[in-house]
Parts: C-alpha cells; structure tokens; sequence
C-alpha cells in the first residue's frame, strides 16, 4: 500500500493537470475518504504549494495559476523506471547522436535524488547485466528527429539531406507519415513525391531536415510501422526468394518476421517472398517450421534444402559416438 508521502506526491500531480479537482474524484483517485484528501492538501500548504479552494456546486481544489514544482519531485518507482529507461534506450538505440543527453540526464536525476534512495537505485544498476550487446551507434541527430516529429504530426512536407549506403548523397521533398525505432536504429516512411512512391530512409543517414511550406494528406489506415517492415523485406539483396507453404501468416512469422519476408495467404497455402544476400541460413528456417513447402526459386535454395536433409539423416542413423567402435578396440 503507497505511503501517505506518496500519495500526497500523487495528489500534487493530479492537482498540476489544471482545472478544479472535486474532492470526490480524487478521493476516488487516491484510494482514500474526503477527509483524507482534505488533510493531504494541508500536508501541501505546509510545503508552501499554493493549493486554493474553490466553493460551490462544482468546488474543490486547484493550484495557483502559473505554479510550477521543482523539476524533481520522484517516487522510488518513478525514479527507478526513469532510470532504468534511460540505460535500456541506450542500449537499444533509442537515443540520439547529439552529445550524451541520455547519460547527462541520469546524471542530473542522481544527484538530486535523496541518498537512501540513490543508494537503492545504485544497487540496483550496480546488479543489472544485460544478455544482449548493446545497439550499433546508429543514433539520429536531435535536430532531425524533432523536425521529422513535429512535420509528421502536422503534415507538413520536409527537405531532407540523404546518404544512401552506396554513399551517394541527394537533397529531396519528404511527405513523412510516421517515425518507427526497429532493431536498434530509427526510421522515417513517407511519400517522395518526386517519384510518386512511398520510400523509408534511417534517421542517422540523413544530415539534416528542414520544414517546407504547404502541407499534405495522408493515406487512409496508415500503418508506419508495417510499410517500415515490408520495405526492409523487399529491399534490394543478391537472391530473390519466392517459396508456397501449407500454414497461415501467423505460423509463418514465428520465424520469418515480417522485416525479412512477405508473407500472403492463400487457402491453406501462403506465399512467401523475401530477399537476402545468402540462403545458407534458410533450409534451416524451413526446417524449424515444421510445415510442408515449395520451393519456387531459386534451384540453389532447393540444392541447399536437399544438402540439409542429407545431413540430418546420416546424423539420426548413427548409433554411437563417432570413433568410439575404434577407441574399443585399441584397449
């Protein structure tokens, strides 16, 4: 059960949304009577917190017009999952190129906290390890990330400054329908319309973003996220990819995710269409799936299947550890 501090903590931001507070619903929303939120106020009155009251039908409370708290006022949870966050979006790429804004924000949140709970907090960074390395330094400039943020949610066209992987550079016009992180890097899909084609560019390849006049309308069931996806699954690659297999797109992608293949059903059957640089990796996909399939193309893919068959059934008709008959007789 939160402690009195706690919930006095938590009457203070539910009085910072603005507008009157009926005594009501924050008693409803602390979990406590009328009386109680009524002593918690004064708990605040004696912190200097201007919390006024306001008489009649629709009466309550609120804080003075133009109060703001001091920038930190955290719980031990609150704290912890500031923190927590920041390490995990480092480490995951959700953080940007500009500075060390991240690791200067945990820094400042430290060493304001008090130092019980800074010592708890230090236990439990001091024992955390991660079982995955930490992102590639793919980070997105700041400047960028909110020029993109904010067109997107006005629908406003911006001209961007792009280096392709080939390392060939281009300024062009972005109509930009929504930002989406995968895998550790960030992404930007829109239309070109230069081309008259949806394209999607990684954040940290772009130099820089600058609004432009106008605005646009964006596609109905917009779905940024999935139009990311299928466009890192049919990117250019070495082997075009095309297989039919008996089972539903949610059998499918228990193991081809939809950033690596296409999957579309069809009956009993879907069609499964990706692009990769290799197909060595691949019969031992099909193989995991457990459901029967057809390879369309390419004859290497289906070379690479037989190969894996051949293998598994030498290995499942032996009955000994290899060399142990030899081993026996020696002795």
């Amino acid at each position: 059960m939160p402690r009195p501090t706690a919930r006095v903590l938590t009457l203070l931001e539910l009085l910072q949304a603005g507008g009157v507070q009926t005594v009501a619903s924050l008693a409803d929303r602390l979990g406590v009577d009328e009386r109680t939120v009524r002593r918690y106020v004064d708990h605040l009155l004696d912190l200097d917190v201007p919390v006024e009251s306001v008489r009649g039908r629709y009466g309550g409370y609120r804080l003075v017009s133009g109060y703001r708290t001091p920038p930190i006022m955290l719980s031990d949870e609150e704290a912890l999952a500031v923190l927590l966050g920041l390490i995990a979006g480092r480490r995951v790429g959700l953080a940007t190129a500009t500075g060390m804004a991240s690791e200067t924000a945990a820094a400042k949140i430290r060493r304001v906290l008090p130092e019980r709970l800074g010592r708890r907090l230090d236990t439990v960074l001091g024992s955390l390890t991660f079982t995955t390395p930490a992102a590639e330094p793919t980070a997105p400039e700041s400047a960028v990330l909110l020029v993109l943020a904010d067109a997107v949610s006005n629908h406003r066209p911006v001209s961007i400054r792009y280096t392709a992987a080939d390392g060939r550079r281009s300024e062009r016009t972005l109509h930009p329908y929504g930002l989406v992180a995968h895998s550790g890097r960030w992404y930007v899909t829109g239309a070109d319309p230069a081309i008259g084609e949806d394209r999607t560019f990684r954040l940290d390849r772009i130099a820089g973003a600058s609004p432009l006049p106008g605005s646009f309308e964006p596609p109905g069931e917009l779905d940024p996220a999935q139009r990311v996806l299928t466009g890192l699954a049919t990117a250019p690659h070495r082997h075009e990819v095309a297989l039919r297999v008996r089972g539903s797109a949610e059998q499918i992608r228990t193991r081809l995710p939809p950033s690596v293949a296409v999957v579309t059903e069809a009956g009993d059957w879907s069609r499964v269409e990706l692009r990769v640089e290799r197909l060595d990796w691949l019969p031992g996909v099909l193989a995991s799936l457990d459901l029967p399939f057809v390879v369309e193309r390419p004859d290497e893919l289906r070379d690479l299947v037989l190969a894996l068959a051949d293998r598994l059934a030498r290995s499942a008709r032996l009955t000994r550890r290899p060399g142990a008959e030899a081993s026996g007789r020696r002795r």
